[in-house]
Parts: structure tokens; sequence; C-alpha cells
């Protein structure tokens, strides 16, 4: 198995993708709004990974968050909020604003469960900083970092609920940036004493599954290295001071936060310590340079991806989809 997650070009496989895929043998994929269309034509191209893989457990991943970072989109799918929404309810009523997280989570759970998605790169644990650039912005569930942590984890169970993992991100934490790693290298400058209250909500859930890191230059901890291409933050850091265990893939290697082809950029967050490079821009020819570049899935890897995709499990029947939304509106519906 490759040390790679794939994003796709299209709605379909080409018979390119599928031979590459065939011979890749990747550790998973990653859909995006060009993969996308209806429910239909969704579940026919997550069978069509299945079917490559040989089997029904291939670690397939979306970014579903709600608000402006959503995949699947209206008209053939609702709408969900934004983390801000479950910010605003948490510091009028906090059990209730836990319990909104967990039921819309499990929504979005079954919603993707549907059309065959089992891991949603959610929840977003990155702590809210005034001034930051605004690729986190409403993104965030919070700017407390307890806060941040308690809806993590109700977001964690209501996807578990709903047959799916989530991933927390960005670890070791995205708040204090102040650009856009899509665009360029963010580099936070702050001290020890700041950085604990980034590295705070990923230490309370380092028993997550899964786990992404950033692309982000903490000059503190390594001045010369973003975290996803640093030793020193994903074993020191990640590893041992949050404790984190669990299945860790960098942040999207397309980003202009990284330097170099994208083969390079793969090679250098797998040799850092990432379990897998993500690779998302579904482009066959910059694809092959990853899987030219990257090895297989080390041991410890390979371990970590096989209890992760363990921990799911068939939705259970506490609440339908329907059932879930309706709690969740009437529960933010108190702000």
């Amino acid at each position: 198995m490759q040390a790679a997650i794939y994003g796709l070009a299209g709605t379909k496989l080409t018979a390119d993708e599928a031979s590459f895929f065939r011979d890749a043998h990747a550790a998973g994929y990653i859909l995006f709004r060009r993969n996308i269309v209806d429910r239909l034509q969704l579940r026919r191209l997550t069978d069509s990974l299945r079917e490559i893989e040989g089997h029904d457990e291939v670690p397939i991943l979306i970014d579903q968050e709600g608000g402006r970072v959503a995949r699947m989109r209206p008209p053939e799918w609702p709408a969900f909020p934004s983390g801000e929404a479950f910010d605003r309810l948490y510091r009028l009523a906090p059990s209730s604003a836990i319990e909104a997280a967990r039921v819309n989570a499990r929504a979005l759970g079954l919603m993707l469960h549907e059309v065959g998605v089992n891991i949603d790169c959610l929840p977003m644990l990155d702590v809210r900083q005034p001034g930051a650039n605004d690729i986190v912005g409403d993104r965030a569930l919070g700017s407390e970092p307890m806060q941040v942590a308690s809806l993590g984890k109700a977001i964690l169970d209501g996807l578990a609920s709903a047959g799916a993992l989530g991933v927390i991100k960005h670890i070791p934490g995205h708040g204090r940036a102040l650009a856009d790693s899509h665009l360029e290298l963010p580099v936070v400058d702050a001290g020890e004493e700041e950085l604990a209250i980034d590295v705070e909500p990923f230490e309370r859930l380092r028993d997550a599954a899964m786990g992404m890191t950033s692309h982000l230059l903490y000059t503190t901890w390594d001045a010369e290295r973003p975290a996803s291409q640093s030793p020193i933050v994903i074993n020191d850091i990640i590893r041992q001071r949050i404790g984190f265990e669990g299945f860790l893939m960098s942040d999207d290697i397309c980003m202009e936060a990284l330097a170099g082809d994208h083969g390079q950029r793969a090679a250098a967050c797998v040799h850092a310590g990432c379990d897998v490079a993500l690779h998302c821009d579904g482009t066959l020819e910059n694809m092959l340079l990853v899987a030219n570049a990257v090895p297989d899935l080390s041991p410890e890897g390979s371990a970590r991806l096989a209890r992760a995709m363990a921990t799911r499990f068939t939705p259970d029947d506490e609440m339908d989809f329907a059932e879930a939304v309706a709690k969740r509106d009437a529960l933010l519906a108190l702000v």
C-alpha cells in the first residue's frame, strides 16, 4: 500500500485513473466538488473505488464541514452550518451546543454513508485568534481551547454514530496563521505560552483515530520547515507532547505553502513522519510524481490505518437524518 491519498479528476474514473490506482494501491481517496453531481453518480463513483481495491473498507474522504467548506451542496443535499454557529450557542448554553454539534455531525455522517463516503475531514480544532487570516475564521468552533475540544469531541461522536470517521485538524493548530496556506507559507512566531493554547484541543482529543497536519512554519519549534515536513514538529510535538497515536496525514500537498514539485513535497511529508501525503488536485501527471517519490505505507502506518478503520461500525438507529437535522435546528434557534 502506497503512503499517499489521492484525489480524482472528474465525476467518474477514467481508464488511465483506474489503471494508475490499480498499480498504486493507494492508502485512500479524497473527493471534491468536481467529483460530485448527485446521489446516484456519487455512489457509483465510490463503488468503483471499492471495486478497484477489492474490498469495502477503502478509506474515502471528503471535506464536508458545513458553511463555506462543503463538497456536497444544495439542491441535491441541504446546507449545513459552519463551526461558528456552534460557537455562538456554546457561549449561551454549552450543553445545548454540544448536543447540536453531535446531532449535526450525525446528520453529516448519515448523508455520507448513503453515498459510500466513510471519512469526514472534521472536526477542525484550530483555536480562532483575532487578526488571523480568514482561512480559519467562521469555520472555527471557538476561541477557547476547552470549548473547541468539547465541541470537537461531540462531532467525532456524532460521526461515529453514523458509521463515519472524523479527522482532527490541523495539528498542531492553524488558528494563528496570518496567510492562506493555499497561496503561501504562513509563518507563526508565537512563543510556547501562546502555542500551548493552540495545542490544547489536540491534547484533549489525542485519542482520535485520524489527524491532519498543517503547512505552517512555527519558528519556536522549527524555523526551517513547515509542520507537515518537520520531523521535530511531527515527532516531538504531535507524537510526544500532544500524544497523538492515530493515523496522521499531511494537509493537501498541492497547496502553494510547500516548495518543490509534487513528488518532492509528498516525500518530504512522509519522511518527516506523516503516515501519508494527501494529494488532492486529481491531475494524473502530478499523481505519477507522487507515486514515484513516496514509499510504501510503513508497518506502523498500516497498523494505525487498520485500527482507525476498525473503529467504524454500522450506523445505529438513534435518529434518522431528518430527526437529527430537526433537533440541530431547534437547538441552534436558541441563539
